[in-house]
């Protein structure tokens, strides 16, 4: 089950996240989340958060559309996406899209990015997305599809990424370690329609990226 998470950084244009809404099986917004789902015009499953930086206006008109609401107190030891993402485990969801993640308090984006490796602990695919960037924690192998104008990044996540081979790609790499502190693994780019790749130990951060 995917689950769709919207969190409060912008989102300067939405087209990108149709092909996304239209795998999900459950929607939250994270607090002031809820203004991308009134301005998409979609009624989420779950309003969750604090509260301190959602508007009036994007609160009520989520609460008279019936979304169900669950409030935390503002001294909490989760940010409300990570809650966002505890929920959607605890709905089922084996694949957790954020959106709305990304933006210019560089530490909750850093936060943000750490959940990919909870969910990647747990063996749920988890997922970054905005308009440029789509960012996924492996610790196995994954696949990939090539996009026009797409940059493939690598960076080790949490210590050294050890075993790392690709196939598709225009710069392979065989049984490589990349070490945390290298940015070898950054702008690779894409040699064929699908890329492979693989690590054997630690984590991998996969970024595909356009400018």
């Amino acid at each position: 089950m995917t689950g769709l998470i919207f969190c409060g950084a912008p989102i300067k244009d939405y087209k990108f996240i149709d092909e996304y809404l239209a795998e999900a099986q459950l929607i939250i917004s994270a607090d002031s989340g809820a203004r991308h789902c009134r301005r998409m015009d979609i009624t989420p499953d779950f309003l969750i958060g604090d509260f301190d930086s959602i508007n009036d206006a994007d609160y009520l008109s989520l609460v008279e559309a019936g979304v169900q609401v669950k409030q935390y107190p503002a001294k909490k030891d989760m940010t409300d996406s990570e809650i966002a993402v505890q929920v959607a485990l605890e709905k089922g969801c084996d694949r957790i899209v954020l959106l709305g993640a990304i933006g210019s308090r560089l530490d909750h984006t850093a936060a943000n990015l750490s959940l990919l490796k909870k969910l990647a602990d747990l063996r749920v695919e988890g997922i970054i997305v905005d308009e440029n960037n789509e960012a996924r924690i492996i610790r196995s192998n994954i696949e990939l599809r090539s996009r026009k104008d797409t940059f493939v990044t690598l960076l080790p996540f949490a210590g050294d990424a050890v075993g790392v081979t690709t196939g598709g790609l225009q710069y392979p790499l065989k049984d490589a370690v990349l070490e945390v502190g290298s940015s070898w693994g950054v702008s690779n780019q894409f040699a064929q329609d699908i890329a492979h790749v693989e690590v054997k130990e630690g984590y991998l951060l996969v970024i595909m990226s356009r400018d």
